[in-house]
């Protein structure tokens, strides 16, 4: 044990060693993503099969947990993407309308639910690192408690997004559900019970929207329907599950004492998330301006939503070292915090690569007819497809790293990155070109293009450059404010059958 006053101890993998330590020790694999210490033995070929090994042993460990969540989040936004499947089909017009209603109920609610939201990343992970359990019930009662266009699109966008108001409020208890579940690795009944509604959700809208005759609006009235019920059937799950049943009690006073430190963390994470979300909305919106705005719009809608699915896959991953980190950091391993992040960060390059080659030589013919049959859209579509390869690869990995951000709990800084990358620089560059140097929707996909390379970069280098032992402290006095009793907090030493010594 380690005296609170006196800090970690000295992290293992910053403690000298000698300068032969990787000819001379004979590092042999544990099967946990770590190493045990063996017999000296001067042997390069046993240490590049160590490293290998390391690699390959910490990327299994994380699929556990990011494969369930992948899942997850497909199944969630498929949601979306099944009701704008049927909307494209009825016309660009109505495939425009629902894409600015999009735009406007993500602006001006989704958004921010879902950033605000994101704090129980955070604050739920490191409580659970730490064995703080009953914290995690009443951090989940703190966020429920907080929580110029064509006129022929505008109209029917009004239209539509009246009926999307229902969706919003299930968004307020549904996100802090989703986070509350996942920072514990409850991951497989969040999948079940999302398949679930995606199942019926299918068949609620093809009952609304041809059957009942709701035309278009039946896509936003059956979206709102199968939200409230995914909320409602997490809320079952989350209150009869055993489960659950050490990190929630009941409904607790003490969710209101702290508010103000849940605010101090759940408002940068809006405005991080917020601040790129509404980069990509204003970007839809811009394209409205363009000549033959129906067109522009429709292929945009089409290649957001596409891009936005494709992200479920390293938001995935995301969530993952999300968990994994804020687990390690609460419970004092800020080496096994840093070992997550290296792996996760391997794993969203691979990821980037195959999901790029994916979509240009597998998916480019598919994804326009899929939502639309306007031949002029599809066509549109299909020229795009190597700038949104280009946002995938650079998404796979910002996504990991925002993760990591959300895990450390530096959503103030991934506030500031997205405000430069994407407002300073991201968007001035593509409304120039698109209007200025009259490269219309071209220029839109650079701006898009160079807003996400600049985040990427700055996330990376911020990473880099991180002192894991100080972030391992901040989260001790994280919980701490939250929670009178003192936290566990074991030593490095214990990490040795976990980390490779670099």
């Amino acid at each position: 044990m380690t005296d609170r006053g006196s800090g970690l101890k000295e992290p293992l993998m910053a403690r000298e060693e000698p300068s032969d330590l990787r000819s001379t020790t004979n590092l042999q694999y544990a099967g946990n993503g770590g190493f045990n210490y063996g017999a000296e033995k001067d042997d390069t070929t046993l240490n590049v099969l160590c490293k290998a090994n390391w690699l390959w042993g910490g990327i299994g460990t994380q699929l556990r947990i990011a494969l369930p969540m992948i899942c997850v989040n497909l199944l969630w936004y498929s949601l979306t993407v099944v009701s704008i499947m049927f909307v494209g089909h009825f016309g660009a017009l109505a495939l425009s309308s629902a894409s600015l209603a999009n735009s406007i109920a993500s602006v001006t609610g989704t958004s921010l639910l879902m950033g605000m939201a994101s704090a129980l990343e955070t604050m739920c992970g490191q409580a659970y690192g730490a064995k703080q359990y009953r914290m995690l019930g009443i951090f989940l009662q703190r966020a429920l408690l907080a929580v110029g266009q064509d006129p022929e699109i505008a109209v029917a966008a009004e239209e539509y997004a009246r009926w999307l108001i229902p969706t919003l409020f299930a968004y307020a208890s549904l996100q802090p559900l989703l986070k509350f579940l996942q920072t514990q690795s409850v991951v497989l009944p969040m999948a079940l019970i999302l398949l679930t509604t995606l199942l019926l959700h299918i068949l609620l809208c093809w009952l609304i929207i041809f059957k009942l005759g709701m035309g278009f609006r039946g896509a936003a009235i059956s979206l709102g329907i199968s939200n409230w019920l995914t909320v409602v059937l997490l809320a079952s799950y989350v209150k009869f599950s055993p489960r659950c049943k050490t990190t929630w009690t009941s409904f607790s006073r003490e969710a209101y004492n702290g508010l103000g430190s849940f605010f101090k963390l759940a408002i940068p994470s809006a405005v991080m998330l917020c601040l790129e979300i509404w980069s990509f909305q204003v970007l839809v919106i811009l394209s409205g301006l363009l000549p033959d705005p129906q067109l522009q719009t429709s292929t945009f809608t089409i290649c957001l939503t596409n891009l936005i699915f494709m992200y479920m896959v390293p938001f995935g991953l995301s969530a993952a070292v999300s968990t994994r980190v804020s687990n390690e950091l609460g419970a004092g391993h800020p080496q096994a915090a840093k070992f997550a992040v290296k792996v996760n960060v391997v794993m969203a390059v691979l990821e980037g690569i195959v999901m790029a080659i994916l979509l240009l030589l597998v998916l480019h013919n598919v994804d326009g007819r899929a939502f639309s049959n306007d031949a002029k859209v599809v066509e549109y579509v299909y020229q795009c497809m190597p700038f949104l390869a280009a946002l995938v690869f650079m998404d796979a990995i910002q996504g990991v790293l925002s993760g990591v951000a959300r895990g450390c709990g530096w959503q103030y800084l991934g506030a500031y990155t997205n405000l430069g990358s994407f407002y300073i620089l991201g968007l001035p560059c593509a409304t120039t070109l698109a209007f200025v140097f009259h490269s219309n929707d071209l220029g839109l996909w650079i701006g898009m293009i160079v807003g996400m390379a600049i985040k990427t970069v700055t996330l990376f280098l911020i990473t880099l450059f991180t002192d894991w032992d100080k972030q391992a402290k901040k989260a001790m006095e994280r919980i701490d404010s939250s929670a009178s009793t003192k936290l566990p907090m074991e030593s490095n030493d214990g990490q040795k059958e976990d980390i490779l010594v670099c």
